[in-house]
């Protein structure tokens, strides 16, 4: 059945990769990014770019307003956009990690409370909302990062339970390791951060296990999870939690069934 669905973060990883796939099944796709340029090839899969920056209200409502104004309707929205900020706590200043709350959540957030009404009017709609593996688990010095995610999974739950009155269905997708652009952005972060701290022992030996080529290899490609989002916008009755991509489930499995004391230690293991 064709849908009309807004997909934010599109310019890269697995929101342009989603998108792509959505638009070769026929639906009617609208790609939100900040870099515009980076969506100007995507016209050729039928996909119409949009320029908007979630922590901006008057680009969520003209991102709104158009798809609404061309279709008549919003079937699905994918919040995707968002960012990794990396560090120590103490390094890192309050106002950064306001932004990535900004990002991560608040953004979102405006653009969901924006979309609602137009599904309530008919009846029917799905919001399925990005977070990850890090909103269930954690890795060292991701504290900021881990807090939006945290977040944005209890949020998700409340949103389910108030919107299923009006047909309207709460997805999370919890990816794992991806190979996106997310660890280049939080590796440059970092050592702006915490350069000569005294954290920099920490972040040393956490840069140098995520640097490791071993690593990166097993990440997944955006393409091959962006199916899974693909099933959770489509499927006719998606599941409230969907996991996957590297390392995701046995992280959850471990901390889950053998208690955080196992977790930690296990870390300490993994980036001593």
């Amino acid at each position: 059945m064709h849908k009309v669905m807004l997909v934010t973060g599109a310019s890269s990883g697995i929101g342009r990769e989603v998108a792509i796939l959505l638009a070769r099944k026929g639906h009617s796709v609208y790609a939100g990014a900040r870099r515009v340029d980076r969506l100007e090839d995507l016209a050729e899969h039928g996909i119409t770019p949009v320029e908007m920056d979630v922590t901006r209200g008057d680009d969520n409502e003209r991102a709104v307003s158009r798809v609404i104004e061309s279709e008549g309707c919003i079937d699905v929205l994918i919040n995707n956009a968002g960012f990794g900020l990396y560090g120590p706590v103490e390094d890192i200043p309050l106002d950064d990690a306001r932004y990535q709350f900004e990002v991560n959540l608040f953004g979102l957030a405006h653009l969901t409370q924006l979309v609602l009404p137009h599904m309530r009017a008919q009846r029917s709609g799905r919001i399925i909302n990005v977070s990850s593996m890090l909103g269930r688990v954690f890795v060292p010095l991701g504290a900021w990062y881990h807090a939006t995610k945290h977040a944005l999974e209890g949020w998700s739950d409340c949103l389910r339970f108030e919107t299923a009155p009006f047909n309207i269905k709460v997805v999370v997708i919890e990816p794992g390791a991806i190979k996106t652009e997310f660890g280049d952005v939080m590796r440059a972060q970092m050592r702006r951060y915490s350069g000569d701290t005294a954290y920099k022992a920490q972040v040393d030996s956490f840069l140098k296990r995520m640097d490791d080529p071993r690593a990166m290899a097993r990440g997944t490609e955006a393409e091959v999870f962006a199916k899974v989002l693909v099933k959770a916008a489509t499927t006719a009755k998606p599941r409230r939690r969907y996991v996957g991509g590297a390392i995701a489930r046995p992280m959850m499995f471990l901390r889950r069934w053998f208690g955080d004391g196992i977790y930690e230690f296990v870390l300490r293991r993994a980036f001593r």
